[in-house]
């Protein structure tokens, strides 16, 4: 940790298929482009690399299920909100603001 405190978001996966092909690459291509480092687990296992389509994709996270995204990077607590709505309300794209 870099001295600041863990942010972390828990959210249910908001598009049907859950995080698997388009919905993952959509939330990898947004985690990508927010510029902060963070990292994404089901609410009962490892987190990895929200950034990695292959570590997205290899969570399984189902549609419904709750995720948890967290980062301790400076602009988390904004960035962290956006991927959330963005999971939650299983958009096609990252939303400007909140």
């Amino acid at each position: 940790m870099k001295g600041n405190t863990m942010a972390e978001r828990r959210v249910n996966v908001g598009w049907a298929e859950g995080l698997h092909a388009r919905p993952a690459s959509i939330f990898v291509r947004a985690a990508t482009a927010s510029g902060v480092p963070m990292t994404i687990a089901k609410a009962d296992g490892n987190p990895v690399n929200a950034a990695s389509m292959l570590a997205v994709l290899g969570l399984g996270a189902q549609g419904g299920e709750e995720i948890v995204l967290a980062s301790d990077a400076e602009g988390a607590e904004a960035a962290l909100d956006r991927l959330a709505k963005l999971v939650a309300e299983g958009l096609e794209e990252l939303p400007e603001t909140v």
